[in-house]
């Protein structure tokens, strides 16, 4: 046989396996003003980083769409932000309207993909579309994507829903995260001494993913944050709200102040002070226009080490959800594919860039613009310092196994963080949002679970996993916290009041996923010294045991470090019971 025959036959045989399986698969919101009093949040710990480095197993380069609309199958409207993480959803639609050749196309959908930024626009979107199906069962459904530690307050939406006789519901599949996009901006000194925030302002969209990396930064170095926007506290970090993550770029980058009331200790004072934007909380393009346009702050934090915190959420309403089981399970197949498709083919990866160059419809970010912020760079900003700009990832079949807890001794990490940051927004506006609705009742799993049957017995991609090197230790530091983790008197054992604190700080480190994890025990001065040395470093094991135990896939080998003090680095005085007991305390560092 010639070489040309050969080749033939080889291009025919990857058609046909990339084809057969994929058939195969698819058939089976602004806040009123908030009490003056800062609040010291307890934590924010986020799920175990899914991104690190692994060796791929590269799936064969399918065709790529075409560029024709398919014009057939079930429409469905996809709002989306200007946002890396969809790359996946992009080239499996091939276009902004399914096109012919697609996955999309493939699994019987048409659907238009719609740029929309404004949450409340989403939300009010979700309420027309449930009342349009009441009354117009044909009518296109609606998927919106939106951050996923954000699900919660956007869930306030649940009671205009119900008055339509429906409710929200999630599609059990992520289509990928932000990973290094979105981040807290502030000035360098903070990387090192985090309390100089204290009596600074944060620019950011409030209640929604980026106020919550300042949030959970806030809280892993002990800082009180204001949640008042109207009010200057110069005991907090402060926030100034910005209608959307441009222009909380805007506001760093312009700075003009706002008049504000200072209060203390919750008291107003009636003095009025002028503050500006000192730090910013945005995304791509916010961190860009920052680095171009004024320069001078660089990463504090970012969802590259909080990498669990951001992933891409679709939600829809159950009226449509329960009325589509096949398309509901079509779209993730085809978001399956073409996930490991874009995560292993520069070629595929490109062509989603191009598509989402015309879904976002900005004139000056062409595909090659949305391409390298996805990928991330560091670049000097306008005063020449270097700065990480960008970082999303695309998730395949396998990634969303680990996201949901599916995969083999796994954790739910999605779970975590939406009772993470879904507490802690309660716990700062108890007026725009005294609840939230419980994770279950908007999430099923069943497609998903349907869907692990189907390939099981194939050969899956595997999902991303963060590797740690055992002993190397934390060189940068991001946060520092001491947990009061009750042990017994003179024991390592817990007690069982440390279960709550345990499990807190559990769901935190989930979030933090990229992050090591050093454990230092502390001991107060009773006692023999050498005794106290030992016991520090067996209650400092015993929480790494603890976590280890919980989750063999959240907390892998060489990501928890122990360290022993005994009673040398005390924080309060030992000459009263409760200096003691600030002292008798497991402080953990998060850092790479």
């Amino acid at each position: 046989m010639t070489t040309r025959g050969k080749f033939l036959i080889g291009l025919i045989l990857v058609a046909v396996l990339y084809f057969g399986i994929n058939k195969l698969v698819s058939s089976g919101a602004v806040f009123k003003k908030a009490e003056t009093q800062s609040v010291l949040l307890n934590s924010i710990e986020l799920p175990t980083a899914t991104g690190g480095n692994r060796a791929n197993i590269v799936v064969p380069l399918a065709q790529l769409p075409g560029t024709a609309p398919a014009d057939k199958g079930t429409p469905i409207t996809w709002e989306v932000m200007a946002w890396n993480s969809q790359m996946a959803g992009m080239l499996a639609n091939g276009g902004p309207r399914s096109t012919m050749g697609s996955v999309a196309a493939a699994n019987g959908l048409d659907m238009q993909i719609v740029r929309q930024d404004d949450v409340s626009k989403m939300q009010a979107d979700l309420v027309k579309n449930a009342l349009d199906l009441q009354n117009k069962p044909e009518t296109p459904g609606l998927i919106v994507s939106i951050m996923g530690d954000g699900l919660p307050g956007f869930s306030a939406v649940q009671n205009e829903l119900k008055k339509a006789g429906t409710q929200l519901q999630v599609i059990p599949y992520s289509v990928g995260k932000s990973f290094g996009e979105d981040k807290l901006m502030g000035p360098k000194e903070w990387l090192d001494n985090p309390k100089l925030a204290l009596g600074k302002t944060v620019a950011c969209y409030l209640r929604d993913g980026d106020q919550n990396i300042a949030l959970k930064w806030c809280a892993d170095n002990g800082l009180k944050v204001n949640p008042d926007e109207t009010t200057y506290d110069p005991e907090a970090v402060n926030f100034m709200s910005a209608s959307d993550f441009l222009v909380a770029a805007e506001k760093y980058i312009l700075g003009k102040p706002e008049a504000r009331t200072k209060v203390v200790n919750g008291k107003n004072t009636g003095v009025k002070i002028d503050v500006v934007a000192d730090a910013v909380a945005t995304w791509t393009p916010g961190d860009v226009n920052i680095a171009k346009q004024r320069g001078g702050l660089v990463n504090i934090v970012s969802t590259k080490d909080y990498s669990n915190q951001m992933p891409n959420i679709m939600v829809t309403t159950k009226r449509w959800y329960d009325a589509h089981p096949k398309e509901v399970l079509g779209l993730m197949t085809a978001f399956a594919v073409a996930g490991d498709q874009v995560k292993s083919h520069p070629e595929a990866l490109t062509r989603a860039a191009d598509i989402s160059a015309t879904v976002y419809g900005d004139q000056d970010k062409p595909g090659a613009y949305w391409l390298k912020y996805y990928k991330g760079v560091s670049e000097a900003d306008r005063n020449g310092d270097v700065v990480e700009l960008g970082g999303s990832k695309a998730f395949n079949f396998s990634d969303n196994l680990s996201l949901f807890g599916l995969d083999e001794g796994g954790t739910n990490i999605y779970a975590a963080v939406y009772k993470t940051f879904g507490d802690v927004q309660s716990k700062l506006y108890p007026k725009e949002l005294p609840s939230y609705v419980p994770l279950t009742e908007m999430l099923d799993l069943t497609p998903l679970k349907k869907l692990q049957q189907q390939y099981k017995g194939k050969a899956v991609a595997p999902a991303e996993t963060q590797q740690f090197a055992a002993g190397e230790e934390i060189r940068q530091s991001v946060s520092k916290r001491a947990w009061n983790i009750a042990f017994n008197s003179g024991q390592s054992s817990f007690t069982p009041a440390a279960e709550r604190d345990l499990n807190q700080l559990f769901n935190d480190l989930v979030v933090a996923g990229r992050l090591k994890v050093a454990v230092h025990g502390h001991t107060d001065n009773a006692g023999d010294p050498g005794k106290n040395q030992q016991l520090s470093e067996d209650r400092a094991m015993a929480v790494q045991h603890w976590l280890e135990a919980k989750s063999r896939s959240a907390f892998p080998d060489g990501r928890v470090q122990v360290y022993a003090h005994g009673a040398s680095e005390p924080v309060a005085s030992n000459g009263t019971p409760d200096g003691k007991a600030k002292n008798r305390r497991v402080e953990v560092v998060l850092g790479n």
